[in-house]
């Protein structure tokens, strides 16, 4: 039925584009030298270079990876404020590739468009809470009307219901038999596009851990169903699968922080990371940081290696980085242009959910392999160059009873390791996971920190949304909120039912 509902939606617009083929006056006013219409091969390179680069240092100060010296980062101490809703003007370009592939009947640059608008869409709510999203592509598609222009707020509950229901039907739409040009995250294969797809359906169902009990999204079972029918639902098998962005020698197309003069001299591996890394003798601490100056001693050894509390005042961190106490983050990520790439989702990832889902009772299977399988994963996709650390030390690691999935202790281990593995990857997800789980603990202890000692739950409203859509924005307010539009409220999907 679902289905069904697609195609009549696709030849409804299809007659509107052959109903107004006609030459009227005002088509003789468009300029010839800028053309109005594309190939939806061309729109897709633009939106995926923008959707799947993920990396960024303001998510990993959050999420105590690194500390910053230069100043004092509102990331870093919990002092943020408001957000913008920056994502929908990547949607517009979405949708301007949607329309595109009705008009050359291309209808799989159609559905990876709805993936990638649920993409935005679900990184929005985890930002805000309630966002708008049934009325909000509807100006994108030129309509101008006061309800389109500003459009009402939909609920977190109802967004991800259609965000489910919208996957489903990409998983079910893709065809492998028509060409998808200009994708330069799996050069076409529809089967990797699929497999992208249900991880990402796997995270929306995990990261609604605290609502099973809800009725309409039926959280376990869905999550059930994409797990037990893999020809159905293909998932990722390797790292090879990942949905990623490459990086090349060339101008444009660098890591984004190559030649990066602040990542070069102000950021330095946050004390916890380390601690953690450091007890579980985890050899990617070699490739994530430097040894500091003051040690003396070389990459590779343990001793070498020391952060300092991203909750610490500033002055205590200048001090601390200025006596060589401190270690950076690892040259590479300034000074090599390809580096590693971006993954938006990843089998790492994928693994470390499924090992939870078995924990949580969602699935069978063993939660001991998935997790084991995703530990694997993370060690080798951040073994830069093939040369960081051995095969041999890797199997050491694997082999220690702290990283051995132990009865009692499975789901902390599940989500330390999910933590580690998204180390200057990822986005925000880390962040996110964290809030959904409390693993691990973001230490906020020290004379830095703002916002009264909390981590935030959320971030408020664009200033420009009380300035164009009012009402709406102070409906969404009151009914989530108590009228307060403040970073420590609880948004929906992270209240127990």
């Amino acid at each position: 039925m679902k289905q069904l509902r697609e195609l009549l939606f696709i030849m409804f617009a299809a007659g509107l584009t052959l109903l107004t083929s006609c030459k009227k006056f005002e088509d003789y006013q468009t300029n010839p030298n800028q053309p109005t219409q594309a190939d939806p091969s061309l729109e897709l390179t633009n939106i995926e270079q923008t959707a799947f680069a993920t990396i960024s240092t303001d998510a990993a100060l959050a999420s105590r990876y690194l500390i910053y010296t230069e100043g004092s980062s509102l990331s870093q101490y919990y002092g943020w404020t408001r957000s913008e809703f920056t994502p929908y003007s990547n949607i517009s370009q979405v949708v301007k590739m949607q329309q595109e592939a009705i008009r050359t009947s291309q209808l799989n640059y159609y559905y990876l468009g709805k993936f990638l608008t649920d993409y935005y869409i679900v990184q929005l709510t985890e930002t805000f809470g309630d966002v708008p999203f049934s009325k909000a592509e509807q100006a994108m598609s030129g309509d101008q009307s006061p309800a389109a222009l500003m459009p009402a707020y939909d609920s977190q509950e109802s967004i991800y219901l259609q965000v489910l229901n919208d996957l489903e039907t990409v998983n079910d739409s893709l065809n492998a038999g028509s060409a998808i040009n200009g994708d330069i995250i799996y050069s076409g294969d529809v089967t990797k596009w699929k497999k992208a797809i249900n991880a990402f359906s796997l995270r929306v169902l995990m990261s609604l851990s605290l609502k099973t009990g809800d009725a309409q999204l039926q959280v376990q079972q869905h999550f059930n169903n994409i797990v037990s029918n893999p020809g159905k639902y293909p998932l990722f098998a390797s790292n090879d699968d990942n949905a990623e962005l490459k990086y090349y020698n060339l101008s444009g197309n660098y890591y984004p922080y190559y030649n990066d003069n602040s990542l070069k001299t102000d950021f330095y591996m946050d004390s916890s990371f380390v601690h953690l890394l450091k007890g579980l003798r985890d050899p990617r601490l070699f490739t994530f940081g430097k040894p500091t100056t003051a040690s003396g001693l070389p990459v590779g050894d343990f001793n070498a290696y020391s952060g300092v509390p991203g909750s610490a005042p500033l002055s205590d961190n200048v001090n601390a980085v200025s006596n060589g106490l401190a270690s950076a983050i690892n040259n590479r990520y300034a000074y090599d242009p390809i580096n590693e790439p971006s993954i938006a989702i990843g089998y790492a990832e994928q693994e470390f959910t499924l090992a939870e889902a078995v924990i949580r009772g969602w699935i069978g299977g063993s939660a001991a392999s998935y997790y084991m399988n995703g530990v694997q994963a993370a060690l080798d996709f951040s073994n830069y160059q093939g040369n960081s650390y051995t095969d041999g030390q890797i199997q050491a690691y694997l082999a220690q009873p702290s990283v051995q999935l132990q009865s009692g202790t499975g789901l902390q281990q599940i989500l330390t390791q999910k933590y580690i593995s998204m180390f200057m990857n990822t986005g925000w997800e880390p962040f996110y996971n964290q809030r959904r789980t409390g693993i691990p603990v973001f230490e906020t202890s020290g004379g830095g920190i703002l916002n009264n000692g909390q981590v935030p739950r959320r971030w408020m409203y664009p200033t420009s949304e009380y300035n164009n859509n009012s009402t709406n924005v102070d409906a969404a307010v009151t009914s989530q909120y108590g009228g307060n539009d403040n970073i420590n409220g609880v948004m929906w999907m992270l209240q127990p039912q």
